[in-house]
């Protein structure tokens, strides 16, 4: 096949997800010629006007990477046989113009001071040796003060609704719009987490509050709480994400092209510096170049890892020795990690239909290093909070663990608990450890002849005691707010990872760090080895904080556009402060 060579621009960019998304919007703004290249197709808002669809979007996947043609293969030990995850509620990966974040639900967190400098701050209270067995959590090369302009940054591309949280990182302005409304349930949650001497708060949240405006002139409606939010793209234009906010802020410059149907299978690289990409349009078949001044990867987590594996870039991690960057440090925030207690009422009845993907309450006290850990059996910790995503017509039917699922009693209680429960979990951090890892699998092939990428990962003590805690507190503040059964989620001792992959939050692999050798890319998320080549995403964090990585995602997606325009404005060399190594001398 004759693979035709395009025209050279300033910067190629390889996702359009937030990440991708934000790096295209700024380098288009400031004069530079973006090409952004999507593996799926097109989409546009009024692509889902009307079209509430459980079937179409939540059973059939209709926004998420179809798995027949690409997938991941999937171990739990290093010496185990991997094999080919292929069933969509299995692992789900957002696909299409606007990647996951068109239909993720709109939860919003800054992470917090601790997360941005895990290892020293814990070695600094507790000592080298509360750091769990086999870890290799490590300091971001970021301060979370250094974080909090780009958090900032993306807060108002964003509009974000939200309340101050009274245990919450430091922030120097307050959330663009205010919360969401407090329903019944929430006020519920909050009295009871108050009476318990909790700080409750509500939650932040990108499905808007009010209409508004944002500094790069895109407007967002308010939300209807029409409770399709999760696994949708929303028809109103009230949840922010790249279709409603940095793509047209990009076009609109008339400096970026996207294209989709674009497969990148390759970085192309010479003399220690990317040339740019080699793609396939999966509708034609043909192959292509994009020449490119500075190559971006703003894909999924597991794409970036497999382009760079593919693409010979950065030593790979190899956990037996120890040594390479490239795969190392995957954490995966889904399985035990989402757990709490359900609670069941006789004489309260509430209006679950209504909602919105991070309608919700919550508080921090259990959170990061806001709490004593000297005598606990493991570090860092989660949120506490109950969210109200609105129930579609099918798919939940909650009754009491004890029920039989079949005959006249479970469609009793059915019916009967239909608008009586309430669940109240612990979203809680995960560490990074030398035996989970991302690489290339050496049996299975996508449909170009491509290795799969493959997930070895495994769960540790540090989780299930972390899990056990969390869901206990859960628990508690279920049981003020009055529940009559409730049910607790459970940990076994030997709770196993279980190749499931639908929860979106797996991060690390092309980790950020302070230096070379124990990290793949700067502060700036550029790569060490390749000083015009930019790694952008959930694929740099060295470990994985106790909340969703949406808004860390965006945050490094400003930092990396500042990184990326500095560099061509400089004409080369590796980041400090902003400016090349060049300029610096």
């Amino acid at each position: 096949m004759v693979t035709r060579k395009l025209e050279k621009v300033d910067v190629v960019v390889v996702g359009s997800g937030w990440a991708g998304g934000i790096v295209a919007a700024e380098a288009a703004k400031a004069g530079h010629k973006v090409v952004v290249l999507e593996r799926g197709k097109n989409q546009k808002r009024s692509d889902f006007i009307g079209s509430k669809d459980e079937l179409r979007y939540t059973d059939r996947f209709d926004l998420m990477q179809p798995l027949s043609s690409e997938t991941i293969t999937s171990r739990v030990n290093i010496d185990d046989v991997a094999l080919p995850v292929r069933t969509q509620t299995e692992m789900m990966v957002g696909n299409d113009l606007g990647g996951g974040s068109v239909h993720w639900a709109g939860s919003t967190y800054r992470w917090r001071p601790y997360d941005f400098e895990i290892r020293s701050k814990t070695i600094e209270r507790y000592g080298e040796g509360k750091i769990p067995k086999d870890s290799t959590i490590d300091d971001w090369g970021i301060t979370y003060d250094e974080m909090e302009p780009y958090y900032d940054k993306w807060e108002k591309t964003a509009g974000v609704s939200g309340e101050k949280d009274p245990l919450g990182p430091p922030r120097k302005n307050d959330w663009p719009n205010p919360p969401l409304k407090e329903s019944p349930p929430l006020k519920l949650f909050k009295k009871a987490a108050k009476d318990l001497g909790y700080h409750p708060y509500q939650l932040a949240a990108s499905n808007l509050s009010q209409a508004y405006t944002n500094p790069d002139g895109e407007t967002l409606n308010p939300c209807m709480y029409c409770s399709y939010c999760t696994m949708y793209g929303c028809d109103f234009s009230a949840k922010s994400d790249p279709l409603a906010t940095v793509i047209p802020t990009a076009q609109k410059t008339g400096n970026a092209e996207f294209r989709t149907n674009a497969l990148v299978r390759r970085v192309l690289h010479k003399g220690g510096k990317a040339t740019g990409v080699l793609y396939t349009d999966v509708m034609t078949g043909a192959e292509y170049e994009q020449p490119a001044d500075v190559v971006v990867l703003a894909a999924f987590t597991f794409s970036n890892n497999r382009l760079l594996l593919l693409s010979e870039i950065g030593e790979p991690y190899d956990p037996k020795t120890r040594k390479g960057v490239i795969g190392k440090n995957f954490t995966i925030q889904g399985d035990i990690t989402f757990l709490g207690a359900r609670g069941f009422f006789e004489d309260k009845k509430f209006n679950l239909y209504a909602g919105a993907g991070a309608l919700g309450a919550g508080y921090s006290d259990y959170d990061a290093d806001e709490f004593d850990h000297t005598n606990l059996d493991f570090i860092h910790g989660g949120g506490i909070e109950l969210r109200q995503y609105g129930y579609a017509a099918v798919g939940l039917n909650h009754v009491p663990r004890d029920t039989k699922k079949w005959g006249a009693e479970f469609k009793q209680k059915s019916l009967h608990y239909a608008y009586r429960n309430l669940v109240v979990w612990y979203t809680m951090a995960v560490m990074s450890y030398w035996h989970n890892y991302l690489s290339l699998d050496p049996t299975y092939k996508d449909d170009y002849g491509d290795p799969l990428l493959r997930v070895t990962n495994k769960y540790t003590d540090q989780e299930r005691n972390l899990a056990r805690f969390g869901i206990e507190k859960c628990a508690e503040v279920v049981e003020k707010m009055g529940a009559d059964i409730i049910d607790k989620d459970t940990v076994a001792d030997d709770e196993e990872f279980d190749h499931i992959y639908d929860g979106g939050h797996y991060t690390g692999g092309v980790m950020m760090g302070p230096e070379p050798g124990t990290s793949a890319v700067n502060s700036y998320l550029q790569m060490w080895d390749m000083e015009n080549l930019f790694v952008v995403g959930g694929s740099a964090f060295p470990q994985f904080g106790s909340h969703h990585p949406t808004p860390t995602i965006g945050a490094l997606g400003y930092r990396a556009a500042e990184g990326v325009i500095n560099y061509l404005k400089e004409g080369g060399g590796l980041l400090v402060q902003g400016k090349s190594a060049k300029a610096n001398a």
